[in-house]
């Protein structure tokens, strides 16, 4: 899975480099989220609490309320932190045991799958928002795809995800990802 997630962060950075700051109040797939709030949820979670949870550590509280956009440099420094979480979990250790979330724990490796899910579903609904594409390889997809459906009646009780909508016939397992979470594959601003 390390493999993947180096994958997912290299996609990762490059949408959020290609990201114009002219389009930071432009809507999302995420009804509730403008660009800047949804990248600001997506930096958070998915490179400072990818590495807070390799590490074992709680997510700086100092965190949980910053507008990373308001730096004009945030691409490169979330590019930057997510290569720093990425090289938490090059360590062996950080795959064993469990770990504590605050609400319930789980296998490192479930942690790990959600977060990468994490950073790909928003990963998309940014580079959809912001006129770009997410690629993932046909592995990314279906590691993606395994966990949302492992997790969508869960997420969908807490309004992370919406009904799933039709997958477009023919549709990549990241696709398919991507409609059982609500959203819809073919969706543009």
């Amino acid at each position: 899975m390390h493999e993947l997630m180096i994958e997912c962060a290299a996609q990762a950075a490059r949408v959020a480099r290609g990201v114009p700051s002219g389009r930071l109040d432009g809507r999302t797939p995420c009804a509730e989220f403008d660009v800047r709030a949804l990248v600001d949820h997506w930096v958070l979670y998915t490179s400072h609490g990818l590495e807070a949870r390799a590490l074992r550590r709680p997510i700086p509280e100092d965190l949980t309320e910053r507008d990373f956009t308001a730096d004009p440099g945030w691409a490169d420094a979330y590019a930057a932190q997510l290569d720093r979480a990425v090289a938490a979990w090059k360590d062996p250790a950080a795959w064993q045991g469990e770990i504590d979330l605050g609400f319930a724990s789980m296998p490192a490796a479930d942690v790990a799958a959600a977060v990468l899910e994490e950073m790909a579903v928003h990963g998309w609904d940014v580079a959809v928002a912001t006129g770009q594409e997410f690629r993932t390889s046909d592995a990314l997809g279906e590691l993606i795809l395994r966990v949302v459906d492992g997790h969508a009646e869960l997420y969908r009780q807490y309004d992370g995800y919406a009904d799933p909508v039709p997958a477009p016939e023919g549709a990549t397992a990241f696709e398919r990802a991507l409609a059982l979470s609500g959203r819809d594959p073919r969706w543009t601003r």
